[in-house]
């Protein structure tokens, strides 16, 4: 590790890591992204304009920007954590949500891959194609988390 980044990763030098984090996605379906995000993943609506809109979920902000061409990354660009996952799944699923399956990695029938270290994860997407995830940490980790 480099000395500046040394020096910078004191906890009393924090630069952004007490900060609130704001994330960004894209859509060119405002008003399908609008409903989907609101109505079916219930995040709460705290603005919009002709640019985009922003949501608030637990305490991230989403921005939602308006765009004229948009390609979807073939990766996880957001997810969540969430508590017992299949639940979650079912819920998404009556909702309307697709849950994806790969031929690359061993899922279960919900479309859950467990990790090697335990750690699950299920993927669906958006109405613009967005890679979102859902993921269900073990106990230690999840600890290991709210205790930073």
């Amino acid at each position: 590790m480099c000395n500046l980044c040394i020096n910078h990763s004191n906890k009393n030098n924090m630069m952004l890591g007490d900060k609130k984090l704001k994330a960004f996605i894209s859509t060119v379906e405002p008003e399908k992204a609008k409903e989907f995000y609101m109505n079916v993943l219930g995040l709460k609506l705290l603005s919009e304009d002709h640019y985009g809109m922003e949501f608030y979920s637990n305490g991230t902000l989403l921005r939602i920007s308006t765009v004229n061409k948009l390609t979807p990354q073939p990766f996880t660009i957001l997810g969540w954590n969430v508590e017992d996952l299949p639940i979650v799944i079912g819920k998404l699923s009556r909702l309307g949500v697709i849950f994806e399956k790969y031929n690359f990695i061993e899922q279960d029938d919900f479309g859950i891959w467990t990790a090697p270290g335990g750690v699950k994860v299920a993927w669906f997407k958006d109405p613009d194609g967005n890679l979102l995830s859902l993921t269900e940490h073990i106990d230690s980790i999840s600890e290991t988390v709210e205790n930073n």
